[in-house]
C-alpha cells in the first residue's frame, strides 16, 4: 500500500515563522498582513515531502474573521488562500495536489456551537472561492453528523475527489466523535455519500488508533471503497468546553520520531493518507517521508 503524504498544521507554522499571528483571526492574519509567508509555509511543507497542500483557508469564517470582516472579505481571503498554495505547487518542482480545506464554519471542536442554518452558506461560499484552485475537498476536524450531513450536501455535485475528516473526543475510552456519535455511525454515513476518503484529524494521537480498527471494521462489513486518512495534533487532549477561537490550548512535546511511530501503527491499520495537524510541523513530515522511503526499500 503506498501512503500519500499530507501536510502538516498550517497555522502553527505560520506562528513559528513569525507571521502575524493573533487570536480571533489566526491562520487568517497572514492571508491579511503577510501572503508570501503562506506561501512560504506551504514551501516548507513540501520540501520535507509533503505531496498534498492544504489551502490556508482553515479561519476564513465569521468564527475567525468576525461578521464585519467575513462579510467584506471573507471569500476574497479564500480565493487568496487558493491562489497561493497554487504558485507553492508551481514552485515545486515536482506535481504536487491541493486540498481544499473546508473548515467548520461555527468553529472546532464543539457541535454545541453548529447551526447548519447559518453554517452551510459559508461552506458554500468557500467552495466557490476555492473550487478553481483545488485538485480534491477536506472538509476539516467535523464534530458531529449533523455537520457532516451540512457539508456533504454543499460537496454532493463536484466532480473532484472528496475526503471528510473528523475530530474525535480526545478523553472517551472508546472511539467516538465530540459529539458522541460512534465510528461505526460516521463510516454507515460517509458511505452513502459521494466520499472518496474518511479520515479523523485535530485529536490526540493516541486515539486515532481505535477509531481506525472501528472504521475498519465497518467499512469492510459494508463493502465500501473508501480511502483512510489520519492527522492529528500536539495539543493536550481538548476538554468539551474549549473555545478555539479564545483559548490557548497547550501543546504537548511530541517528536518527529514519536510520531512516526503512529503513523506506522496508522499505516498497518490501512491509513492511505498520512500527515499532521496544529503543532506538527515540516521536521515531523520529514520524518514520515523518510520512514516511507525505507518501507519502500525494504
Amino acid at each position: 500500500m503506498d501512503t500519500k503524504i499530507l501536510d502538516g498544521g498550517m497555522g502553527h507554522e505560520l506562528r513559528r515563522m513569525g507571521a502575524p499571528f493573533s487570536r480571533p483571526l489566526w491562520s487568517a492574519e497572514a492571508l491579511i498582513k503577510a501572503p508570501q509567508m503562506v506561501v512560504q509555509a506551504h514551501t516548507a511543507f513540501i520540501e520535507a515531502g509533503a505531496e498534498i497542500i492544504t489551502t490556508n483557508s482553515y479561519a476564513c469564517v465569521p468564527f475567525h474573521l468576525g461578521d464585519e470582516l467575513y462579510a467584506e472579505r471573507g471569500a476574497e481571503l479564500a480565493d487568496l488562500s487558493g491562489k497561493l498554495a497554487a504558485e507553492a505547487a508551481a514552485q515545486a518542482g515536482k506535481p504536487i495536489l491541493i486540498a481544499g480545506s473546508l473548515p467548520p464554519p461555527m468553529g472546532s471542536y464543539r457541535p454545541d456551537f453548529f447551526d447548519a442554518a447559518l453554517a452551510q452558506p459559508v461552506t458554500r461560499t468557500l467552495y466557490r472561492a476555492l473550487n478553481n484552485y483545488v485538485d480534491l475537498w477536506l472538509a476539516e476536524t467535523i464534530s458531529s453528523l449533523e455537520e457532516f450531513d451540512s457539508t456533504a450536501e454543499v460537496l454532493s455535485s463536484t466532480d473532484k475527489p472528496v475526503y471528510f475528516s473528523f475530530t474525535l473526543d480526545d478523553d472517551s475510552s472508546s472511539p467516538r466523535l465530540r459529539s458522541g456519535e460512534s465510528i461505526t455511525a460516521v463510516v454507515e454515513r460517509v458511505s452513502k455519500s459521494n466520499a472518496t476518503g474518511l479520515m479523523f484529524n485535530c485529536s490526540i494521537p493516541e486515539v486515532m488508533t481505535g477509531a481506525l480498527q472501528e472504521a475498519k471494521q465497518a467499512i469492510t462489513a459494508l463493502q465500501s471503497a473508501l480511502q483512510f486518512g489520519v492527522y492529528a495534533n500536539k495539543f493536550t487532549p481538548i476538554k468539551s468546553t474549549q473555545d478555539s477561537r479564545s483559548q490557548e490550548i497547550e501543546m504537548r512535546e511530541i517528536g518527529p520520531e514519536e510520531y512516526v511511530r503512529f503513523a506506522d501503527t496508522w499505516r498497518k491499520l490501512g491509513a492511505e493518507i498520512i500527515g499532521g495537524c496544529c503543532g506538527i510541523g515540516p521536521e515531523h513530515i520529514r520524518e514520515i517521508d523518510a520512514w516511507r522511503r525505507q518501507l519502500s526499500a525494504k
